[in-house]
């Protein structure tokens, strides 16, 4: 296939366990580049959450964001689309949440929020995971109740997410089935171990792929697309064609139409050349 098009998730991807960025994966998007390939970095992150290196690449103008809930242009920066949560619903499934051994946070305008007992409590979660914690405090506000704080400012979000302690992992793996018969008009997926995150349900990094692909005329088959979890699985099937991680979710695995090797030892880099060379 001719590849114009290369989206990539982050965490578990692009980025190894420490949250740093292989220098091939770095080589092999500059080789892209040259080739005159769009490159859309598709996370889970905010903008402001994407590291400063990605951001800062010549070749790279759009962001798919928040699990597809906006496509930022960094040169207008503007969201060329978005999908939001509406603040009823997003308050709904809060208080539904709060009946759960949890911990939860927005994203809301390119900004986290917290609770700030809730953010206090993280270590309990994050602890195993340092990068992540302090991933957490660097990107998420406290605020004294984040239900009060949401309906004063009145907003839609863009994303929210839950965080379970790892006894409380077989609850996440139930909660995935069954939220959206609770919440038809919400899609839950995962990216880590003890979260879970959740979207509109018109949102998505595949829906959002299409839309970038529309606005660009760049047709969808053409586009090549590389992710290791759940909220992956979408940008993976909806791409012309979908490389999996060797470290991603099974599921992931059994979506994508490939398989390269896994994120902290430049899997990205070596799937992206196989592809470029094909």
């Amino acid at each position: 296939m001719q590849v114009k098009l290369v989206a990539f998730d982050l965490d578990g991807t692009f980025l190894d366990d420490d949250k740093n960025i292989p220098p091939e994966n770095l080589l092999a998007l500059e080789e892209a580049a040259a080739r005159g390939v769009v490159l859309v970095p598709a996370t889970g992150r905010i903008v402001r959450g994407i590291p400063e290196t990605i951001k800062s690449l010549p070749a790279v103008r759009y962001f798919i964001v928040s699990n597809g809930a906006g496509v930022y242009d960094a040169r207008e920066d503007r969201l060329v689309h978005r999908a939001d949560i509406p603040l009823a619903l997003a308050l709904r499934c809060y208080e539904y949440l709060d009946t759960l051994p949890v911990l939860y946070d927005c994203y809301q305008d390119d900004a986290g929020y917290m609770t700030a007992s809730m953010l206090e409590r993280a270590p309990e979660i994050f602890g195993k995971f340092p990068p992540m914690l302090q991933m957490l405090r660097e990107l998420r506000r406290p605020v004294p109740e984040l239900k009060a704080y949401l309906r004063e400012k009145g907003r839609p979000l863009q994303k929210l997410q839950a965080f379970f302690r790892e006894e409380d992992y077989p609850l996440r793996a139930e909660l995935l089935q069954t939220l959206p018969q609770r919440f038809p008009e919400l899609t839950p997926t995962t990216s880590v171990p003890f979260n879970i995150e959740i979207n509109s349900a018109h949102a998505g990094k595949g829906k959002a792929l299409r839309a970038l692909c529309a606005l660009l005329g760049i047709p969808p088959e053409q586009s090549l697309a590389f992710g290791d979890g759940t909220n992956d699985r979408e940008l993976l099937e909806l791409a012309g064609f979908g490389m999996a991680m060797a470290n991603a979710d099974p599921a992931v695995l059994a979506a994508a139409d490939g398989v390269t090797g896994d994120n902290n030892h430049a899997g990205f880099a070596e799937g992206l050349r196989r592809m470029l060379q094909a």
